[in-house]
C-alpha cells in the first residue's frame, strides 16, 4: 500500500504577522522658517518619511504631521502636533518618529511632558538623529509619581 504524503507549506510568516499586527507609524516634521533654505528642508524631510515609513512591512504609514514656519519654543502654537497628539490619544498611532529632539520641541518641559505622556499611551518617539526610542528609556519616566 502506498501512502500519501501531503505537503504542508510554512505559515509560520503569516501566523506571525496576524499575531503581531503592524504598528501605526506617523512621522513629524518642522521647521521654523519660511525661507526658501527650510522650505526645501521641509519638503526633503516629509519626502524621507513618508517613503521610510512606507519601505517597513511590519508598518502602517498613517500620515506626515508637520509644522511649517513654526517655532518649537511653544506646543500650543503648532497645530500638526497638536492634531498628532489627538490622534495618539485616539490610538491612532503607535509610533511617531522624528529627525531630532530640536524638531520635536525646543521647549524642554513641554518635550519632557509630552513624551510622558506619550509614553503612558504605550507610544514611542524615534529621534532618529541620535538614535533615540523612548520606548527603551527608564529616565523619562515621571519621578514626581510614588
Amino acid at each position: 500500500m502506498i501512502k500519501k504524503v501531503k505537503t504542508i507549506e510554512p505559515i509560520r510568516q503569516k501566523v506571525l504577522g496576524e499575531l503581531r499586527p503592524k504598528k501605526k507609524v506617523c512621522a513629524y516634521c518642522r521647521v521654523s522658517t519660511d525661507s526658501a533654505k527650510q522650505h526645501t528642508s521641509y519638503v526633503a524631510q516629509t519626502e524621507y518619511y513618508q517613503q521610510y515609513i512606507q519601505s517597513r512591512e511590519d508598518w502602517e504609514y498613517v500620515g506626515i504631521f508637520a509644522d511649517e514656519a513654526k517655532t518649537a519654543t511653544k506646543v500650543k502654537n503648532r497645530d500638526e502636533f497638536l492634531g498628532m497628539i489627538k490622534e495618539c490619544e485616539k490610538g491612532n498611532i503607535d509610533i511617531i518618529i522624528t529627525k531630532s529632539v530640536t524638531r520635536f520641541a525646543r521647549n524642554t518641559v513641554d518635550s519632557i511632558e509630552t513624551i510622558r505622556k506619550l509614553k503612558a499611551l504605550g507610544i514611542s518617539v524615534f529621534f532618529e538623529k541620535k538614535d533615540f526610542d523612548t520606548a527603551e528609556s527608564p529616565v523619562l519616566r515621571d519621578f514626581s509619581a510614588p
